[in-house]
């Protein structure tokens, strides 16, 4: 479980969080929503200890980040698991290297031990055989998916996603969400999720959490959504005429 305490992030005297408490728990995919602005992707960096706050704890499974060693903070990333916005493999590197690059860094693995875990999770996110493919070679949605692989090559605790669905179709967002939530639970990982998708956050949002001008503004599952009463997260969701439809029947049958 990842606990945050009262967290407040400024820039240049301006306030981006302000006071923020959230709970993830292991085995659950929570999603972090809100506009452009909003602080999710600040937050995000907070949890990751890319930004340091000017106030707040951050607690992963009783161990909070303010008090660790610097060892410690080590060994905490590697219990990490990321998925960047934009992918961000090695466009010179293979599949099979962009892959095994945290076992490098933070194993001393042989490397037959290194390529035997490549290609678990390689299967695992049904790539294999495409070691030898450079990311120019694969779509879109297959590098989302080596993306994935490389977070849980050290079969982390923790997983953040950043927009993982992002210049993805519909279809193939469909899929990276469903294979985020199922190794989500295979892993009994912690996984957070910044998102703009509402698709995503109706079908995998088992929390929700939604931030507006640094605020967490409103919190709950993707069941709440249809019977909060909060204007803010509903005029943010039913942005979209589908949504409103979806809602106004959800209304209509009394659910």
């Amino acid at each position: 479980m990842i606990e945050v305490t009262d967290l407040y992030k400024e820039f240049n005297g301006t306030p981006v969080l302000k006071g923020i408490n959230a709970k993830f728990e292991n085995g659950k995919t929570s999603l972090v929503i809100g506009t452009s602005g909003s602080g999710k992707t600040v937050f995000l960096k907070c949890m990751l200890g890319l930004i340091q706050p000017e106030k707040g704890d951050i607690c992963y499974d009783g161990r909070h980040y303010d008090e660790m060693s610097s060892d410690e903070k080590r060994n905490l990333k590697k219990e990490i698991g990321m998925v960047f916005q934009g992918s961000a493999l090695f466009d010179s590197s293979t599949v099979e290297e962009n892959v095994m690059f945290p076992l490098k860094m933070f194993t001393n693995q042989s490397y037959e031990e290194k390529l035997d875990r490549v290609n678990f999770v390689l299967n695992r996110v049904n790539l294999e055989n495409s070691n030898n493919k450079f990311p120019a070679e694969i779509s879109g949605g297959m590098q989302k998916r080596v993306a994935i692989a490389r977070a849980i090559v050290m079969n982390p605790k923790y997983l953040f996603c950043d927009e993982p669905n992002s210049g993805l179709d519909p279809k193939t967002s469909i899929v990276i969400d469903n294979l985020i939530q199922e190794i989500t639970d295979e892993y009994d990982m912690t996984t957070v999720i910044n998102s703009h998708d509402m698709n995503s956050v109706m079908e995998i949002g088992e929390k929700i959490i939604f931030l507006k001008n640094g605020v967490k503004e409103w919190e709950g599952t993707s069941n709440d959504v249809f019977r909060t009463d909060n204007e803010a997260i509903t005029d943010f969701v039913y942005s979209s005429n589908l949504f409103k439809k979806v809602r106004e029947a959800q209304l209509k049958e009394g659910l």
